[in-house]
């Protein structure tokens, strides 16, 4: 049985030796990994229910809120899974969350989509920042930007308005077929599909 397992496993013992066969081996092994990311994803978003953070809906709930406003408003598949996953760095990343689900969604998304993900945080101040002492207009040091206008509709239609209690979102199980869609195919990796 251990010879069998070898066999199944890359034997080098730093990348400096590795071989090509060692690569081929961890190659078939990656490329199931990545086949299985999207479920992962989902399995992560899941991780935000019943986690409040003192707002009037749970973390997943906000962000089912999020996606669903965006659905109804006809945004595509990549827009409303940008949605959905907006927040996904809360629990991992609290003091850079938007950054979070940006790095996570870039190989998948436009450069537009991209940018409104990395920033959303801030722009979202502009309902808030106030609250805490922070300049609300922070998000004006990109005025001019191509995606400002961009990013502060999202954050306007559809991020900071997704904390009602009484609001019907759609269920994580209806957003999963596109989430797999979405996360299918990388457009941006240095990494082959």
């Amino acid at each position: 049985m251990t010879e069998n397992i070898k066999k199944d496993r890359a034997t080098y013992k730093d990348m400096a030796s590795s071989t090509q066969e060692d690569w081929s081996i961890i190659s078939g092994y990656a490329r199931e990994f990545n086949q299985n990311l999207s479920y992962r994803i989902l399995d992560h978003l899941r991780l935000l229910k019943d986690d409040h953070g003192g707002f009037s809906v749970d973390r997943l709930e906000h962000s089912l809120q999020t996606a669903t406003r965006a659905y109804k408003d006809n945004r595509d598949d990549e827009y409303v899974i940008c949605a959905l996953m907006h927040d996904i760095g809360d629990m991992l990343g609290s003091h850079n969350h938007a950054e979070i689900g940006a790095a996570i969604l870039k190989p998948f998304v436009s450069e537009k989509n991209h940018w409104m993900l990395n920033h959303h945080g801030i722009f979202q101040g502009y309902y808030f920042f106030d609250h805490l002492g922070l300049d609300k207009n922070m998000r004006d040091q990109f005025k001019g930007h191509d995606y400002f206008e961009y990013t502060a509709q999202f954050c306007h239609l559809y991020d900071q308005c997704a904390f009602d209690p009484n609001y019907e979102s759609m269920s994580l199980d209806d957003f999963e077929p596109m989430v797999h869609r979405v996360l299918s195919k990388p457009k941006n990796s240095i990494y082959k599909h």
